[in-house]
């Protein structure tokens, strides 16, 4: 068990020689499309909508208090779906950046 770092670093060691032997370049980062963004930001918010909707129904099922808890746990899952997607709004802008720096990087090798 103690070996597995070691054991590990000399994989990627050998996969990086690997790859400078092919030839095979490190990806470079790419711009989300609009097509992505709106898939991610879609399924962030209609599926918490969904989880909380359902265990909303689940527990007013549990309890016998139909539809208190269905329309608190919607609203909440609503809640954490607009979250989810103000990160998901943050990470394509870190990605969409590191793509520009990316761009600016080979416009300059050139």
């Amino acid at each position: 068990m103690t070996h597995e770092p070691d054991d590990l670093k000399a994989l990627g060691e050998r996969m990086d020689a690997l790859k400078r032997e092919t030839g095979v370049a490190p990806k470079t980062p790419q711009a989300p499309t609009s097509g992505e963004v709106a898939i991610r930001f879609g399924t962030e918010l209609i599926s918490a909508v969904i989880v909380g909707a359902a265990i909303g129904w689940g527990l007013d099922w549990l309890f016998h208090t139909k539809p208190i808890l269905t329309i608190a746990f919607f609203i909440a899952g609503a809640g954490a779906g607009i979250i989810n997607v103000n990160r998901a709004s943050k990470q394509i802008t870190e990605r969409t950046a590191a793509a520009a720096r990316a761009a600016e990087e080979a416009e300059k090798e050139h």
